[in-house]
């Protein structure tokens, strides 16, 4: 089988991950791609009592199976189906479900700490960081979680100034020097995309 190239792609919350993942995925038709998202992968908590599973903090890299994540990875590049855990988000802990999930061409693995953990970068054939600034990070995750997770304005704040603003600083930014590339402002920069699709389309055709 010839070989699966993986494209890790990391950024805070709201940078603009997910739209720079679906323009690379646009431009890469004609290959088989997926995309692997880290928050399948947060811990199994059902060893904890459901008021325990509430203090989780979903922002730090301890809140990730990466060992799970990894194994994963490495039987899709042997060529093995994998099964994909699921998250129950409304109990805190992980669901029963797995999602069946095939070897592909190119595996792009999406998350806030895709490049937090070195085990996890050293399988990445190519390390992309988003970076978009803080003012528009807030309000894009202001937004989404008031529009569509029903939460209000106060807990959003709340949760940004006392748990993704300082898991951000002390997690998330210092890992951008391990990045390949570094895109701004992330889906609206189509001229990094273009170059990094290129360098993607030059590492399937290798294979």
């Amino acid at each position: 089988m010839n070989s699966t190239t993986i494209i890790g792609i990391a950024g805070g919350s709201g940078s603009g991950k997910t739209s720079v993942t679906n323009e690379i995925m646009k431009n890469l038709e004609g290959h088989s791609v997926a995309l692997l998202a880290q928050d399948y992968y947060y811990k199994d908590q059902s060893h904890l009592t459901f008021d325990e599973r509430l203090e989780t903090n979903y922002d730090h890299p301890f809140a990730f199976d990466n060992d799970l994540l990894i194994e994963n990875l490495n039987d899709l590049r042997n060529g093995k189906q994998i099964e994909v855990p699921t998250y129950d988000y409304s109990n805190h802990t992980r669901s029963d479900k797995t999602i069946a999930f095939e070897p592909k061409d190119v595996i792009i693995v999406e998350g806030i700490f895709a490049l937090e953990n070195k085990t996890l970068r050293d399988l990445m054939d190519v390390k992309i960081y988003v970076d978009t600034d803080a003012d528009l990070r807030i309000l894009r995750r202001l937004l989404r979680d008031t529009e569509e997770r029903g939460r209000t304005m106060d807990s959003v704040i709340n949760q940004y100034l006392n748990v993704v603003r300082p898991m951000h600083n002390q997690f998330i930014e210092p890992t951008k020097r391990y990045a390949d590339i570094i895109i701004p402002e992330g889906g609206s920069n189509k001229v990094a995309i273009d170059i990094m699709t290129t360098k993607i389309q030059t590492l399937v055709s290798k294979q």
